[in-house]
């Protein structure tokens, strides 16, 4: 399978660079894999293809303030770090901008800002915080050990990351965040969660729709094309995940019960389905489960838990396009993102929803 076949054109207008208000006015694109057909709604009218038994799973995982602003010792030149993910011994995974500039060896001293972005606001020397580049990574990245744990100090000296492709200013950080994030460690939004409003919930719950959770701290791997030729030579980087017991129960009873499970987010499928292969032969309970995956999910693949999902647009030679693809077929989803481009649609982060039934 070729990476090129996940490729496709998008009009850079159609990039949204903004949220829209409220929430749920976004528009959404429903997909019905039985027969092909196609309508357009708006998140709103989600109620309608809900039923009383269906169960909803989200990711609930917030984003940290993981961009960080900072200066090479002695010479001053200014660096740019985005934290990816924290080790077992305390260092980070981080991405640097600009990269190549920065060597093992090199000490950088962290900045502490005040405002909403980068462009706006005052940026000086956090007291005493410095950083040692330990190593490179194979993905390019930087291997950092901070002089003193930065988590207690993100809401002081970082800010809330935006994918590159997002160029306005963001006025209000929590608008990247889904209303019910909640588990700090993300540094990317499980968008398709964004579209959802407290009324909303409400309403479905009112319905007799059931909500659970999942976490998963999505790291910017999630988004990043795939590089190799053939798809199936590419390596998902490993990101945390916890599988609660409560949530095992809801899954298994609605299982049992013939409910549909349906999935907010391509983050909530990853970890449904690694929960479902890490069950031994025989075995059809679900089961709690905390670690780390790196499930890639491509065409072929054989879902055994998701059966409808909530998702977004997303980038060409994306894993997050392969992922849609496994579940609604590529020949589907080619004619759902052509429609959608006709019918000019906003994309990505802060763009509209697919409901895939």
């Amino acid at each position: 399978m070729r990476t090129s076949d996940f490729d496709y054109f998008l009009p850079p207008e159609f990039i949204a660079q903004t949220p829209i208000e409220p929430r749920d006015a976004s528009r959404l694109l429903v997909l019905h894999r039985s027969d092909g057909h196609i309508q357009h709604r708006r998140f709103r009218d989600i109620t309608s293809y809900l039923q009383k038994g269906d169960l909803l799973v989200a990711n609930d995982s917030r984003v940290i303030p993981a961009r960080l602003f900072g200066h090479k010792i002695p010479t001053g030149g200014k660096v740019e770090l985005l934290l990816i993910k924290k080790r077992d011994d305390g260092n980070w995974d981080v991405l640097l901008k600009p990269g190549r500039r920065v060597k093992p060896g090199t000490v950088l001293a962290i900045h502490s800002i005040t405002g909403t972005n980068a462009e706006a606001s005052t940026i000086h020397p956090a007291p005493e915080m410095t950083a040692h580049v330990l190593a490179s990574t194979e993905g390019g990245g930087r291997v950092i050990s901070f002089s003193q744990p930065i988590e207690p100090l993100l809401d002081h000296i970082g800010m809330i990351p935006l994918p590159p492709y997002i160029h306005a200013p963001l006025e209000n950080p929590e608008r990247y965040q889904t209303i019910y994030a909640r588990v700090r460690g993300s540094v990317a939004a499980p968008t398709a969660g964004l579209h959802f409003t407290p009324e909303l919930v409400q309403r479905l719950q009112q319905q007799g729709v059931e909500f659970a959770f999942v976490t998963l701290h999505i790291s910017m791997d999630t988004f990043r094309p795939v590089h190799e030729t053939n798809v199936e030579e590419h390596r998902m980087y490993s990101e945390y995940c916890e599988m609660p017991r409560e949530t095992c129960e809801a899954i298994n009873r609605a299982r049992r019960e013939g409910r549909r499970v349906i999935a907010i987010g391509t983050t909530t499928v990853r970890v449904l389905e690694t929960a479902a292969l890490r069950l031994q032969a025989g075995e059809t309970a679900l089961k709690p489960f905390t670690g780390y995956t790196d499930l890639f999910i491509y065409p072929g693949f054989q879902f055994r838990v998701v059966d409808a999902m909530v998702t977004n647009f997303h980038l060409p030679r994306s894993t997050l396009l392969m992922l849609v693809a496994a579940f609604a077929g590529k020949d589907l989803i080619d004619r759902a993102y052509q429609e959608a481009i006709r019918e000019r649609y906003r994309f990505y982060s802060f763009g509209d929803a697919m409901l895939i039934l």
